[in-house]
């Protein structure tokens, strides 16, 4: 065996250290400079874009009209009328096309480079949330997801080490609300718990998961707020309201994760050195909304858009009764069916989320200004 001399080992060393920072592929370098490449979404329906699509035992799925009359490839997944906020965040951010859903098996090869969406509707930060709608994919399972799957293909695809490449990416996460909806509030946890260690453990867990992405590589997040629970059409249709026409029970529920999630952007900014995160206030933007609807653009703010189907019906009383009428003036109403907004109001979320300047609303900072702070 001979031995390397001097100068060929520092060579070997080089490209061995190349390998890591300077082989990407010309794709992965296209927009240097730019400050995003993709998104990588994680979460509930508010975010889902079509996975439940392809989960044979879920009864969480808005694959079918009314759902998708406003967008332009019709019914895909969505649980609105059109947009979702990640798809008009990504318009915001000039991303050349829509996130593709893991579980459509198209999804692959050169379809990932711009990001991938994992959201499943009824799902939540634990396991065992969403069982009630059948099968639902955790947060835990997203990101096993993304790991074992998607992270291969895409250093495959970019010919480049994934935490070289991820820093570029925007990572959504937009889940907590049914783990208060199809979860605590329906006694599916341990009954003697109260409502502020169930949110702990709750934010804790959530941290976990952020930090799984941080290990693989992940940099810039962005955490959407739980909505206000307790202002849903359906919430209100089916328990006694407060005189400001909400459950306040859920929205303290609400209010509590938030607060622990606003607080964790400043804790992740140590536990996790070089990355950054922006809290997205989607509760209050939805609640100002809700108590001037005319001042906002809107003109009813309590009932769904859409045929909800009831439980005599052979619905959830939260969905879209399959085929059923959805009202003339969407862009004028808040809810479109017994739970999700409208294209409307998704709308406003992605407009603030990207460029408010009220910490109220974003926190520290707005999207537009962590992706357009970064220098790689």
């Amino acid at each position: 065996m001979t031995r390397k001399t001097p100068s060929k080992l520092l060579l070997s060393l080089s490209l061995l250290a190349c390998f890591s920072t300077c082989t990407c592929h010309s794709s992965a370098n296209d927009d240097k400079g730019a400050g995003i490449k993709g998104l990588f979404i994680f979460g509930s329906s508010l975010v889902d874009n079509g996975n439940n699509n392809f989960l044979q035992d879920s009864l969480a799925k808005a694959d079918y009209l009314p759902y998708g009359i406003d967008f332009p490839l019709g019914p895909t997944g969505r649980f609105t009328n059109g947009k979702n906020v990640i798809d008009l965040l990504g318009d915001h951010l000039k991303l050349p096309s829509l996130i593709p859903a893991f579980a459509d098996p198209s999804t692959k090869g050169s379809k990932i480079v711009h990001g991938v969406n994992y959201a499943s509707g009824a799902s939540g930060i634990l396991d065992d949330t969403g069982l009630i709608a059948g099968h639902v994919i955790s947060l835990s399972q997203q990101i096993r997801n993304f790991e074992k799957v998607t992270l291969p293909d895409l250093e495959a695809q970019l010919e480049c080490r994934s935490r070289v490449v991820l820093p570029k990416y925007l990572f959504v996460v937009g889940t907590g609300g049914n783990d208060y909806s199809f979860n605590y509030f329906l006694g599916k946890s341990d009954s003697n718990v109260s409502l502020q260690a169930f949110t702990a453990n709750l934010t804790a867990s959530l941290s976990q998961q952020l930090m799984k992405l941080f290990n693989f590589g992940a940099r810039r997040f962005v955490l959407m707020s739980v909505n206000p629970l307790g202002c849903s059409p359906t919430v209100m249709l089916n328990q006694q309201i407060s005189r400001n026409g909400c459950v306040q029970g859920l929205n303290r529920a609400a209010h509590l994760f938030n607060t622990h999630l606003k607080s964790l952007v400043d804790v992740l900014k140590s536990e996790m050195p070089g990355s950054t995160s922006v809290y997205v206030n989607s509760y209050k933007i939805i609640r100002d909304i809700i108590r001037n609807p005319i001042s906002k653009g809107f003109k009813d703010a309590s009932r769904s858009c859409c045929e909800v189907a009831s439980m005599n019906e052979g619905g959830n009383g939260i969905l879209c009764k399959r085929g059923g009428q959805a009202c003339a003036e969407r862009s004028s109403h808040v809810f479109f069916d017994g739970l999700h907004p409208t294209e409307a109001v998704n709308a406003q979320i992605a407009s603030k989320a990207y460029e408010s300047n009220l910490k109220t609303e974003v926190y520290p900072t707005n999207i537009k200004n962590l992706v357009n702070s970064y220098v790689f």
